[in-house]
């Protein structure tokens, strides 16, 4: 509820604090793991509300991994740095060189998904680092 204005919701953000948290003028990405459509209806009415990419919960009607899940969901890791890629001013060869890697990621994901039913080694045994 925090997304609300204080008018709507007494644990609301006041415009200043939303404005200092979330700009006035450059695009937000939000990795949601529910609809999209929660995000916008809480902020619709907040300035730089237009620059608001939410990422989240489409109905595939399918069974798979976790990661896969997120994957066609696009919240993955993969595509939320395509995300903000492609909302960053152009940085030449290091940005399309990057979004290569990114998207052939994605095809290799897609390719061990279809063969073993499972997510990649470096997905399913990842751990934080102390």
């Amino acid at each position: 509820m925090k997304l609300q204005p204080q008018s709507q919701h007494t644990h609301g953000l006041s415009d200043t604090d939303f404005d200092n948290l979330f700009t006035t003028d450059k695009p937000i990405i939000f990795a949601f793991h529910a609809y999209p459509s929660t995000i916008h209806r809480l902020t619709y009415r907040r300035n730089n509300h237009n620059n608001m990419h939410v990422k989240g919960y489409k109905e595939e009607g399918t069974i798979t991994t976790a990661f896969d899940m997120t994957v066609l969901n696009e919240i993955d890791r993969f595509h939320l740095v395509l995300e903000v890629l492609d909302r960053l001013p152009d940085s030449g060869d290091e940005s399309i060189r990057l979004e290569q890697q990114l998207k052939d990621k994605l095809v290799e994901h897609r390719k061990y998904i279809c063969k073993y039913g499972v997510d990649m080694p470096e997905i399913r045994d990842w751990k934080w680092d102390n």
